[in-house]
């Protein structure tokens, strides 16, 4: 397995030197939008630790995001009033990781509709702006 890259996006987005639409942060974790979501509300949660992916994750690490991750699944499902609620995570290229900073695809899902390819385009960032609005009342409410 490779070295942690600090240079990847989602370790440029925790310094600052991207933008992101922000909807939840706390001392240890932070959660976004995606830019290329694969549906309505497609919420990422990355530790603000330097972790590859959960091979290479410190255990501490991991139990200071989990609850995130559940807390933001939990927002994602009601702030888009979805039947469910995928949580993805991936890990080396075989198993379709692609940005080696470790990090839970979070997509609220609707009974028969299919999610899209994540390779698709990028979303516009209106709708990325109003998405996280939902996603923040969701969280403070």
């Amino acid at each position: 397995m490779s070295a942690y890259d600090p240079g990847n996006i989602f370790a440029k987005i925790l310094r600052g030197e991207i933008p992101s639409h922000k909807v939840y942060e706390d001392e240890h974790t932070l959660a976004f939008m995606d830019v290329m979501p694969q549906g309505p509300g497609h919420t990422l949660v990355i530790p603000k630790a330097p972790s590859r992916n959960i091979l290479d994750a410190d255990p501490e690490t991991l139990s200071r995001v989990i609850p995130v991750v559940q807390k933001v699944a939990v927002a994602a499902k009601e702030a888009f009033e979805a039947d469910g609620v995928t949580v993805i995570q991936f890990n080396e290229p075989a198993a379709g990781q692609s940005v080696y900073h470790l990090h839970f695809h979070i997509i609220p899902r609707f009974e028969g509709v299919p999610i899209k390819r994540h390779a698709g385009a990028m979303e516009d960032q209106d709708v990325l702006t109003a998405n996280a609005q939902k996603m923040r009342d969701a969280l403070a409410g």
